[in-house]
């Protein structure tokens, strides 16, 4: 089980790894294949565009009975 803040909206892929256990390849594999979370570009200070995921409390709730935690 999962517990989250009910005023929160979005949660980077940092927050939802630490709070779902699933590893950051795992979750990117998952977000691309079921069609879940929001694709970013994010300028970082370099300049560089990086790639985030965004998720909603909805997309957290089917991850954790998609995917069980890593073991890795």
């Amino acid at each position: 089980m999962v517990r989250i803040k009910s005023s929160q909206k979005l949660f980077t892929e940092e927050e939802v790894t630490s709070l779902t256990g699933i590893c950051r390849e795992h979750l990117r594999g998952l977000a691309r294949n079921r069609h879940l979370g929001t694709l970013a570009g994010v300028a970082e200070a370099a300049g560089a565009e990086v790639e985030k995921w965004l998720f909603t409390n909805s997309d957290l709730m089917i991850l954790t009975v998609l995917h069980p935690r890593c073991q890795h």
